[in-house]
């Protein structure tokens, strides 16, 4: 409810990238009443710096950082599924209990974020805690993990992790792991899908109730997922093949076998992977993204970084994807499966940025632009959460019959 009388109180602007978009009243009462939930948000990669308060709002003028509560607040945000992200490293057990460390200590840090702001956000691990939550007038923090990396080879860590929160996994990252096969790995395919340490991995997360996550991972590791699962699977932070195309980017039968699987498609508003940009572009930025990711750098380092970002946005902003980009690809995937099976996993702090939407603040943008098309309010409610609060409690059904 007190989402509700906020949006309705004051004009709901916009501001992206000297584009202001306004919401319109119809627009920001259905923003209002849905429940509107992003599967991935790396914001835990600030959270991990020193000097970052979640519980104070940033400007990403000046820090570039995207996601904070008054940000959330501000934007209409009702919940978001916090990821423990770790970038593929070695593979050796000593690499591999390091990794296990470092995502505990994220874990860590979120829940400490939660009960440090006990009166603006809660821990959410069922869709019926974001909906008491959303009532409550709090943001709900979901867990997701980006790379099952920190899983090892030890099935025992799924079951430390859900006891965390933990609520689903990407399996893999930007290589090959012990699990499946990446989608971008260099070296090609290692497994040709899922590993059969994978199989498994599979098949106890559908016996806990966590969602499998096939963003990030091969093609031939999804289908061997689809083939394997009991529950319906995710897609958390995917895009449309057909519309850019790209390896991270799912094609339309991939999109078309997530439906009858029962499964959702969260699209991603990465640039990269909403319209693919020019060459010089992508090469600049790639460098870029390694860079500001670390957790060790000085704030002079971090401005150098955040300048270089701005100067090269500016010198090929004729490249830079709009909010409309992004619909285009939810869309798409409506025409290929219906409105029950794509969502909204912009990947903010993590890439995620079109014009129009900047921040976590601005995510009427997304709203406005599909009252524009003509979506109804049910519709628009399934798009924002609606879909993948049914995938998990039908995940969380399924494991209950194992």
């Amino acid at each position: 409810m007190k989402k509700f009388l906020f949006l309705l109180s004051i004009p709901v602007v916009c501001l992206g990238q000297g584009m202001p978009v306004i919401m319109s009243p119809k627009t920001a009462r259905i923003h209002a009443k849905a429940l509107t939930i992003d599967t991935h948000a790396d914001v835990p990669i600030n959270m991990m710096k020193p000097g970052f308060d979640i519980a104070a709002e940033h400007d990403f003028e000046k820090d570039r950082t995207q996601i904070d509560f008054p940000r959330m607040i501000k934007g209409g945000m009702d919940g978001m599924f916090f990821a423990v992200y770790l970038g593929q490293g070695k593979r050796t057990d000593e690499a591999t209990l390091e990794a296990k460390k470092k995502a505990l200590a994220i874990f860590d840090k979120i829940h400490e974020a939660v009960k440090q702001n006990p009166d603006v956000a809660g821990l959410a691990t069922t869709s019926k805690d974001a909906y008491r939550l959303q009532k409550e007038g709090k943001r709900a923090v979901f867990i997701g993990m980006e790379n099952g990396w920190p899983i090892g080879k030890d099935l025992s860590n799924i079951k430390l992790y859900y006891d965390l929160g933990l609520r689903y996994v990407t399996l893999s990252h930007s290589l090959n792991n012990d699990i499946c096969d990446s989608s971008t790995d260099g070296d090609g395919p290692e497994h040709n899908g899922l590993s059969s340490f994978g199989e498994d991995v599979v098949k106890e997360m559908n016996k806990l109730g966590i969602m499998v996550d096939v963003s990030h991972v091969s093609d031939s590791t999804f289908y061997d997922v689809i083939r394997l699962t009991k529950a319906p699977v995710i897609a958390s932070h995917s895009s449309c093949r057909a519309l850019c195309d790209v390896p991270r980017n799912m094609t339309d039968d991939m999109i078309k076998t997530l439906g009858k699987n029962g499964g959702v498609i969260q699209i991603n508003f990465v640039p990269g992977f909403v319209k693919k940009p020019s060459q010089p572009h992508e090469m600049s930025l790639k460098a870029l993204r390694l860079k500001i990711r670390q957790t060790d750098l000085s704030d002079a380092d971090r401005k150098v970084l955040r300048d270089e970002m701005k100067a090269i946005d500016e010198k090929y902003k004729d490249d830079m994807p709009t909010v409309a980009d992004a619909v285009d690809h939810i869309e798409h995937v409506i025409k290929l499966t219906g409105i029950n099976h794509v969502g909204i996993g912009m990947d903010l702090d993590g890439g995620g940025e079109v014009i129009g939407l900047r921040d976590v603040s601005q995510i009427g943008a997304i709203t406005e632009e599909l009252v524009k098309r003509g979506y109804s309010a049910k519709d628009i409610e399934k798009i924002w959460g609606g879909n993948i609060m049914r995938v998990l409690d039908q995940v969380q059904e399924a494991a209950g019959t194992m």
